[in-house]
């Protein structure tokens, strides 16, 4: 008679299928998430392993398969491995689905209520800024905006966060292609101020006005960035500029806390 297997001690049970599946998906997407950390370009085998601690070979199995799928590909002169075109079509398919209003809504209730003041969001289509929605505060002297009007980039802080964030070439175009009319006295119309301007809000992040596009006004804005680093859409915060004015600093810092959040769930990496 042939031998039997002992039996497995009480109480003991044997690793199932579906989890040494769940975790090779798991270990897969450790591998991927190394890729998106900023300023890594490129991993090699090695790279991977000591980062995760995981045996060489567990690696190359790991890359084999996310390279026949398109999420990695191999260098083969470097022998490293860079993303793959996979992710490009995940990224786009995904910011396609993505209702930038429904994404923004409570972020522009949470802004207004937490500075007192009005909040924004807009679009851009073409050469103009479109506000698409907004949120005003509960008190008596608030600005207000006419949700579908539109205004040139040079005018305002949210035309200067799209403008400031297009590639260069479109900041040219723009400059060369449209009248740079004042809609006030504050309207800067001169190109070399505007680029050095665009230059500053890019380098901070956000960009400020006062009365360039409504006498009185002020507002603070910044943009949400997809993953390929373009403006989908710009954030503000805005009211009469005697209140706007001494908190400049305070409600840029409270509104790149959110729409650094947004911009992260559009793909954006800050590299």
């Amino acid at each position: 008679m042939p031998p039997t297997a002992d039996p497995p001690p009480k109480g003991a049970t044997a690793p199932a299928r579906g989890s040494r599946t769940l975790e090779g998906l798991e270990r897969a997407l450790d591998v991927l998430m190394l890729f998106a950390r900023p300023n890594t370009t490129s991993l090699g085998i090695t790279e991977i392993s000591r980062e995760l601690d995981l045996p060489k070979a567990v690696v190359h199995r790991i890359v084999t398969t996310l390279c026949g799928r398109d999420f990695l590909e191999l260098d083969p002169t470097s022998r490293r491995y860079n993303l793959g075109p996979s992710w490009l079509v995940m990224g786009s398919t995904y910011s396609q689905r993505v209702d930038v209003r429904d994404l923004t809504r409570d972020t522009l209730r949470e802004l207004s209520a937490t500075t007192d003041e009005t909040s924004t969001l807009s679009i851009r289509h073409g050469y103009h800024r479109v506000y698409l929605d907004q949120v005003t505060p509960k008190r008596l002297v608030i600005m207000s905006v006419q949700v579908g009007d539109r205004f040139p980039l040079h005018a305002g802080s949210s035309g200067k966060a799209f403008l400031a964030f297009l590639p260069r070439e479109e900041q040219e175009d723009y400059l060369d292609s449209v009248d740079l009319v004042q809609l006030t006295e504050q309207t800067k119309v001169d190109r070399d101020e505007l680029l050095q301007e665009l230059r500053d809000v890019r380098e901070r992040g956000y960009a400020f006005s006062f009365g360039e596009r409504q006498q009185g006004s002020g507002a603070v804005a910044a943009p949400l960035l997809d993953f390929e680093s373009k403006p989908v859409a710009v954030i503000s915060v805005c009211g009469p500029g005697d209140r706007i004015h001494p908190r400049v600093e305070e409600l840029a810092q409270i509104l790149l806390e959110r729409t650094q959040a947004i911009s992260a769930r559009l793909g954006y990496a800050n590299r």
